[in-house]
């Protein structure tokens, strides 16, 4: 009789992506150049917003920041555990309400309310894992998608928080760190969103793809079947996952509703949110750590200009472009602009070898 661990390497040797999820994370070395250009890069985004002083280019970035800490948030779930989501606006909405209603009505620090919606998000997180994730593959969306929408309506008849008219926060022009209210200036946000994303990019992905949770993630993606057989908790590191996804996109809606100061259910928990943070994550490349980021650098910069130039006659062309970008890249590259952009770099590799051969 065959054992669970001769079995799975049987599966692994005929299935080359489950092998490739149960290999030990790779530790990249660090070309000289890659890291120049991430000293660069870093450089670059700290000078930033004091090279360009005006408002609208501290909003671009800010919204950059934003919306790839979202994406990345539906990233973990979906990109690393392969857990499809629809329903993720439910804890950026969560993390609005609870910082934005505790600062409106008992004046508690907007910190303190985001630690307060991050814990929020993760039990919702528990408690709507733990009957979905025995759902698979379309089943799972359907089911997040259908609690995403009840979510909405039961804030939009709430009226302890407002109801549909959702709620106002107020301005205080004291203390602008502690009651995270800059009024002055964007660039407290900048900085703010920008540490928030570096957090959620090397801190939380960045060692999901070097450790053992992290391999365990995306075993479960591959083959939860054999990952099961190998002692996995399936159930239990889907639960970990979402309720790591959660927390983040609590963050962002922490965020959201300081820096915008007016909150209502159809703008924190609207299907079109959790839309478009899936197109971002699908058009940077899904299961990989940068392709949030990518995605968001496109599809943020393409929505605010749209919006600016065409105005109210163009309200829908950036989700034309959107629609049009993504059919392209799941026909031609369904990794993404990150795949296209690592195909790009190793055709340049290969053809300076043929030449340096030739030579």
């Amino acid at each position: 009789m065959s054992s669970p661990l001769s079995a799975l390497s049987q599966d692994a040797a005929r299935d080359p992506a489950l092998q490739a999820a149960l290999m030990a994370p790779a530790r990249p070395h660090l070309s000289r150049a890659r890291k120049l250009g991430g000293i660069g890069a870093v450089a670059t985004l700290m000078v930033y917003p004091f090279v360009f002083d005006t408002p609208f280019p501290h909003h671009v970035m800010i919204m950059i920041f934003l919306y790839a800490l979202m994406a990345q948030s539906w990233n973990i779930l979906a990109g690393y555990c392969g857990q499809i989501s629809l329903g993720h606006a439910v804890f950026f909405g969560i993390g609005a309400y609870s910082s934005g209603y505790l600062f409106a009505t008992y004046q508690l620090s907007p910190w303190l309310g985001m630690l307060v919606g991050i814990v929020i998000a993760m039990c919702m997180a528990v408690a709507i894992g733990i009957p979905t994730l025995r759902l698979r593959g379309h089943y799972f969306a359907i089911a997040t998608l259908v609690i995403g929408e009840s979510v909405q309506i039961v804030f939009q008849r709430w009226e302890m928080v407002g109801a549909a008219s959702g709620i106002w926060l107020p301005i205080v022009r004291e203390q602008p760190w502690l009651n995270f209210q800059f009024n002055e200036s964007k660039i407290p946000y900048y900085f703010i969103a920008l540490a928030f994303l570096a957090l959620a990019c090397t801190a939380a992905v960045w060692y999901l793809e070097r450790s053992k949770i992290g391999f365990y993630f995306r075993a479960i993606r591959e083959e939860p079947e054999a990952a099961s057989s190998l002692g996995v908790n399936v159930s239990l590191y889907k639960v970990y996952a979402f309720m790591l996804s959660a927390a983040f996109m609590a963050m962002a809606g922490s965020f959201y509703a300081q820096y915008v100061l007016v909150i209502d259910p159809e703008t924190v928990f609207p299907l079109t949110l959790s839309i478009l943070v899936l197109l971002i994550a699908v058009m940077g490349g899904v299961g990989r750590l940068w392709g949030p980021v990518i995605g968001a650098s496109v599809l943020v910069p393409l929505s605010e200009f749209t919006r600016i130039y065409f105005g109210g006659t163009g309200g829908t062309v950036d989700l034309i472009v959107y629609g049009a970008l993504i059919v392209l890249i799941c026909i031609f590259r369904p990794s993404g602009l990150l795949g296209i952009m690592t195909d790009l770099r190793v055709g340049a590799s290969a053809t300076q070898a043929d030449g340096k051969g030739h030579a």
